[in-house]
């Protein structure tokens, strides 16, 4: 089970969204549907979907928060998933690479690099950027999607720091690659993290630094919602993540390093996907004027106590 969903808020497009980035990458579907009524953005769609297997969320609910590149999407194009043929892969990266670009922009041109013989960076049409690589077949397996946070600004050179922090935070975790910049990168410093990932809650996760002057940070366009087990283990993340009183919202909050997350309830999950509309507005209802969770309160106003 994906315990880490990555949530995507749009205006409006969250449906159309969803549904043209089934139709780009293998393996995806759907999975639920759903409208919050008479929230203070008005009526809301709420999508569940899955990409090459791997989970999203995604809400239309207004023009809030702008999705930008301080979170973005690694896809891996292993050959091994590919029957081992490295031209499969590379293939299959240029037809997603083709349907992304489409009404997007390059924010690396697809490319040889370094780093891969086949490499693009992508802002697609809604805003979401993917970064899509053919993969090295011999280094150690990684899924297909790989959430990665740039650290920029203020956070710039505090990505280590953070890894090591989320470590601490999340069980089931542990750290993967980890490459600092080496003299001569500049503007960005010795020992910044040029590429790292890590492993939560079974889920991996990349983190980069970056000196260059870029015009966006972290911010609620795009979260990490936690699906919790019990009121235990939503009090326990609140505790350990939140440190920005004025971010505390509905079960959202903000890390020290501005990330936003989602600590909620799987039973409030399980309930929004497969509750009747009634049942579904009496939630909505409910959890709004809330900061932190409270599961029992959720639990009564589905069953309409």
């Amino acid at each position: 089970m994906q315990k880490i969903i990555p949530h995507l808020w749009f205006n409006k497009e969250a449906k159309e969204a969803a549904h043209f980035y089934t139709s780009v990458f293998p393996e995806s579907k759907i999975t639920h549907s759903s409208v919050l009524k008479n929230t203070p953005s008005g009526d809301c769609d709420i999508l569940g979907f899955e990409l090459w297997n791997y989970k999203f969320m995604a809400i239309s609910a207004g023009p809030y928060f702008t999705i930008n590149p301080s979170i973005s999407f690694i896809v891996n194009f292993d050959p091994l998933l590919f029957g081992s043929s490295e031209q499969a892969a590379r293939e299959k990266l240029d037809e997603i690479w083709n349907k992304l670009i489409d009404g997007g922009t390059a924010l690396m041109p697809l490319n040889e690099y370094p780093f891969s013989k086949r490499f693009g960076w992508v802002k697609d049409k809604y805003g979401v950027s993917w970064q899509l690589m053919l993969t090295n077949p011999e280094g150690e397996p990684r899924p297909a999607i790989i959430p990665s946070m740039l650290f920029v600004k203020e956070n710039c050179g505090k990505a280590e720091e953070a890894i090591n922090y989320y470590l601490s935070v999340f069980k089931n975790s542990k750290l993967g690659n980890l490459r600092l910049r080496p003299k001569g990168m500049e503007p960005d410093k010795e020992g910044s993290v040029l590429f790292a990932d890590f492993m939560l809650e079974g889920s991996w996760f990349a983190a980069m630094d970056s000196a260059h002057n870029h015009n966006f940070n972290f911010n609620e366009a795009i979260s990490f919602l936690v699906s919790c087990k019990d009121q235990a283990e939503i009090d326990y993340f609140w505790e350990k993540i939140s440190a920005v009183p004025q971010a505390e919202q509905c079960g959202w909050c903000k890390d020290k390093y501005g990330v936003s997350w989602q600590i909620t309830s799987a039973d409030m999950q399980e309930m929004m996907s497969k509750g009747t509309q009634e049942q579904v507005t009496r939630v909505t209802k409910t959890f709004m004027p809330m900061k932190k969770i409270n599961v029992a309160q959720i639990q009564e106003a589905y069953a309409g106590k």
